[in-house]
């Protein structure tokens, strides 16, 4: 697969909540929360990490995955091409860069190259 599925994320409001709810369910090792962030470690081989979070605004419930890309801003520039929506714009983060978008049928997705 050129650009696979790398992360996701669980959007909540209450991350602590959440994060017994998942770890009782599947024993996934979810960190510790703060009070906006809880990861999950993979915890098999091939798994893929996530983590929950509470961003403090709308949507609050969600779930996404994200692509790994080369380019996170030409992928969002051909996305919307084809008929997706922009929601949340190339940002840089500590260990990348990522993006949310809507396809056409408005589903979350997020974009995502690693540092």
């Amino acid at each position: 697969m050129a650009h696979p599925v790398v992360h996701f994320e669980i959007g909540c409001r209450d991350v602590a909540k959440t994060r017994e709810f998942y770890s009782k369910l599947f024993d996934w090792n979810i960190t510790p929360p703060t009070d906006r962030l809880a990861m999950i470690a993979p915890g098999v081989a091939g798994g893929i990490d996530g983590h929950i979070t509470a961003l403090g605004h709308e949507p609050h419930n969600y779930v996404t995955v994200y692509i790994q890309v080369d380019d996170v801003k030409a992928h969002l520039e051909k996305a919307v091409g084809l008929g997706a929506k922009v929601l949340v714009p190339a940002l840089d983060v500590p260990t990348g860069t990522f993006a949310w978008m809507a396809d056409p049928e408005g589903n979350l997705i997020g974009l995502w190259k690693p540092k």
